[in-house]
């Protein structure tokens, strides 16, 4: 079994992340679910916008992906990680976490 080539962080670690250094937030959950709530300046991500995003996205700049609850974004990241990109980061509990978190 291959270590995963991203790190799982916690909600914190990710404020403090998207606080210190420019990093691409990626949400990964179903176009109406994002359209309904998402962190600021998170790209959305599915079948019809990764390709574009692929080409555009800076790889060595640090990437954060999140999901509903923290379990799809592991594979996300592991993708990316597996596409050239340095830095990726999976978020445990996902959005439904960091919107509690936000209060």
């Amino acid at each position: 079994m291959t270590t995963p080539a991203f790190q799982r962080i916690s909600i914190e670690t990710a404020q403090t992340l998207l606080h210190e250094k420019t990093c691409t937030l990626a949400d990964i959950r179903d176009g109406q679910s994002f359209a309904m709530g998402h962190v600021p300046g998170a790209a959305h991500l599915d079948g019809n916008t990764v390709e574009e995003f692929m080409q555009n996205a800076s790889r060595e700049q640090p990437l954060i992906i999140y999901c509903y609850h923290g379990n799809s974004s592991q594979s996300a990241a592991q993708y990316f990680a597996e596409q050239g990109f340095t830095e990726v980061y999976s978020v445990d509990g996902g959005f439904e976490a960091w919107r509690q978190h936000l209060g």
